[in-house]
């Protein structure tokens, strides 16, 4: 009986449970990042030995996996994953972390919250989301976008006054924007636009993403394309970015480890929780929970870690998480009226059949009678 129950209960919350230690690891590789930054470890590098570990990895299963699903490779097909992998990979994902060095964990995974909107925008300018404007869940969208825009505005020119851990951290990051130092204003600005900058390149990547997987449907080789070709990218900028050879040694110490964590928990095992509780939720579902990643940041940066917290992050960081769901409510609406609509035209169709059905009886009973 409680075994029974216990599976009940693991079917029903799986999805929750798993979803939140997705976020768990994503918020653990902000820390174990920062650190491995502030020990010397190029954000280049970094990228780069990430994306060519995750390829490495990926191509034997895809290859098995995908054999039947992966289509001919050919030089459009190609020019669109490069483009892809410079927009999910390289430029995007060199300009988050660089932007982590200049600003706070805190204030990059907030910022995070509001790539939603702006994929809903992008979205609108490419024609690919219509808005109902006379409707409740046209005007949560687009009420949402408006706020979640007004909070990463606010995170990014108004830093604000610091409130700073009043007793000393058991953990402490040197470096960077933790260890109770302050981080000059220039330095934030810098920061705030790579943040700002990496988050539109993600939403167009989104976009394109969707489109992509239509004439390319094997998922997992796409992935492991991307990680290749972004990585060798990556391997290029930083080449002639930094010039120095021992940039590229990482030794066996946390610049390893960091690289590691990153490409196992962080683009293996998450990839597979959020595709997997996608079938199981719907990726609304999935969605929500990406603020958990804020708070948890928040939590261990102020708690454990001793970082500085900014009033400005604090503000902007809540109202874009306030935009997204509001965001998220107006597409889960969308939907649900959509999905009742299909509803609705199958009945008619059902329908329909059915008198077409009931005419042709009828005519078949007028000419027997005839006949007859």
């Amino acid at each position: 009986m409680a075994l029974e129950t216990g599976r009940v209960l693991w079917t029903r919350y799986a999805p929750h449970v798993l979803m939140t230690l997705a976020q768990l690891c994503y918020t653990l590789m902000y820390f174990i990042t920062e650190a491995a930054f502030n020990r010397g470890l190029n954000p280049y590098v970094y990228i780069t030995y990430r994306h060519l570990l995750v390829a490495v990895l990926l191509w034997p299963l895809a290859y098995y996996h995908e054999k039947k699903l992966r289509p001919k490779m050919t030089f459009m097909l190609f020019l669109e994953i490069f483009v892809l992998s410079l927009l999910g990979v390289s430029l995007t994902l060199n300009m988050y972390f660089s932007s982590l060095k200049y600003t706070s964990p805190t204030f990059v995974s907030s910022l995070v919250n509001a790539i939603a909107s702006m994929t809903f925008v992008v979205a609108i300018i490419l024609r690919m989301e219509i808005v109902d404007v006379k409707s409740l869940r046209g005007l949560a969208k687009i009420a949402g976008t408006v706020v979640s825009f007004a909070g990463a505005t606010t995170m990014t020119l108004y830093k604000g006054a610091t409130i700073s851990c009043p007793w000393k951290s058991p953990i402490h990051i040197h470096g960077g924007g933790g260890g109770g130092g302050s981080i000059r204003h220039e330095s934030w600005v810098i920061g705030s636009i790579l943040a700002l900058a990496s988050c539109i390149c993600w939403s167009v990547w989104y976009i394109m993403q969707a489109s992509s997987l239509k004439r390319y449907p094997a998922q997992l080789s796409l992935t492991a394309w991307m990680c290749t070709v972004g990585g060798i990218q990556s391997a290029v900028f930083t080449v002639f970015m930094q010039h120095k050879p021992e940039d590229w040694l990482i030794g066996f110490g946390v610049k390893f480890w960091s690289v590691v964590y990153a490409g196992l928990a962080c683009n293996g095992f998450t990839v597979f929780i959020q595709l997997w509780c996608t079938e199981k939720k719907g990726p609304v579902f999935v969605t929500m929970f990406n603020p958990l990643t804020t708070i948890m940041v928040a939590i261990l940066a102020y708690f454990f870690f001793g970082e500085n917290l900014y009033v400005g992050s604090i503000i902007g960081g809540f109202v874009v998480i306030v935009g997204m769901y509001m965001l998220l409510w107006g597409k889960d609406k969308d939907q649900e009226h959509k999905t009742s609509k299909e509803k609705e035209l199958e009945l008619d169709c059902e329908k329909q059949a059915k008198v077409s059905d009931v005419y042709v009886v009828h005519g078949d009973f007028e000419t027997t009678k005839l006949t007859n």
